[in-house]
């Protein structure tokens, strides 16, 4: 049996950051993890390029991951734009509204699990127990003890859920989700193409599919192609030339020719939050707690906020010589990160929603709440304020 006061379900950059947020405490933390260690000492590419806030990359700092990232790898997000249908017209949304000189980063993801992954070997902050799966739960007044796949046991005075939106832990821990199936998926890649982006990332709302354009170094992007499943597996399915072209007339030829220059990489779009985001002895963070759609960029945004906002009442229950899994502290970690999370998720279920309605009425509202939003000065300092989180 392995007593600790932490047991972390998911080393993945949620998870490892948390821990991290926990580093010099004194608190004895283990991370379980179903992938081998080499699988988060080296993540393989999977195509997803993560859109930071300002107030991200303070998090990332202050816990040793924004060093370890490879400069040349982090790109500017300038500014953003939000289009609709065939028009030209687009909702421009400027850094320059809110004093900044960007909206924010984008770095690959699979850069940010090697950069946790990195800072937390290098800080000691907790063990990992790799090529391992939980399979039971047992939780007393004093600890919540975890069977693992090999028969060992783990006795933690906490357990932290930061296995992702499908997490088992969570259901282990009775703790139930909302769940939402968007009835599509998403084709991410890196495309090269011929005419500037200016750093420039697209939103865009074409009637029949959704297509989104994330601005990396260079002439290139990473492409987001939305569509029901058939008919991306369909695009998946195209020889090199044929897919080259089958973007570019789906770009409507804006960025001049587009060729492919990374692997394709599928996802389902399942939206997920979280009744409950702690109880007895227990917490979740991360996608655990709210997986996002990513319409608006906010997914590993918030698994930082988790972070830092969990660890922030461990560490003050600590310092008062309370439990760590003090209930009340507990509660207003839950509180606190529902206030913060609950209106962008349900905003964003609104947007998916509306903006991939086609039909006619859904159309013409669209087109209208674009030209409002366009016209209204502080709506779009608003959205910029929110995308940048420089104050936060």
């Amino acid at each position: 049996m392995m007593d600790v006061d932490i047991a972390i379900v998911g080393a993945g950059p949620a998870g490892l950051s948390f821990a991290q947020a926990l580093a010099g405490s004194g608190l004895d933390i283990v991370l379980i993890e179903r992938q081998p260690e080499s699988a988060l000492a080296d993540p393989a590419f999977d195509g997803r390029e993560i859109a930071l806030t300002h107030a991200s990359r303070r998090i990332m700092t202050d816990l040793g991951l924004w060093p370890l990232l490879p400069a040349a790898e982090i790109s500017p997000l300038r500014d953003a734009k939000i289009m609709d249908g065939a028009s030209l017209f687009a909702l421009n949304i400027r850094a320059a509204a809110v004093g900044e000189d960007q909206l924010g980063f984008l770095v690959p993801n699979h850069l940010i699990r090697r950069a946790a992954y990195g800072a937390l070997k290098a800080s000691g902050a907790g063990r990992l127990v790799t090529g391992r799966m939980v399979t039971g739960l047992d939780r007393t007044r004093d600890a919540v003890t975890l069977t693992l796949d090999d028969g060992a046991a783990v006795r933690a005075r906490l357990v932290a859920a930061a296995d992702s939106r499908f997490s088992e832990t969570r259901d282990m821990l009775g703790i139930a989700a909302a769940r939402r199936d968007y009835g599509r998926s998403m084709m991410v890649c890196r495309m090269a193409h011929e005419l500037p982006h200016d750093h420039v990332a697209w939103e865009w709302f074409d009637y029949g599919q959704t297509l989104a354009l994330l601005p990396l170094n260079g002439l290139q992007a990473s492409v987001v192609l939305t569509l029901p499943a058939d008919e991306l597996a369909a695009v998946m399915a195209l020889d090199e030339a044929a897919f080259n072209a089958d973007i570019t007339r789906r770009f409507g030829n804006r960025l001049g020719a587009m060729r492919q220059t990374g692997t394709r990489h599928l996802y389902p779009l399942v939206g997920v939050y979280a009744r409950r985001f702690a109880g007895p002895r227990c917490a979740l963070v991360g996608d655990a707690a709210v997986g996002m759609h990513p319409v608006t960029a906010h997914g590993f945004n918030f698994g930082l906020q988790a972070a830092e906002r969990l660890s922030q009442r461990l560490l003050r229950a600590r310092r008062l010589g309370l439990d760590i899994a003090d209930p009340g502290l507990l509660a207003e970690y839950d509180r606190v990160h529902r206030q913060a999370t609950w209106p962008l998720y349900q905003a964003t279920n609104i947007i998916a929603g509306l903006y991939t309605d086609d039909r006619t009425p859904a159309q013409m509202l669209r087109k209208a709440a674009l030209h409002l939003a366009n016209g209204l000065a502080p709506v779009k300092k608003a959205i910029a304020a929110h995308l940048t989180q420089s104050a936060a």
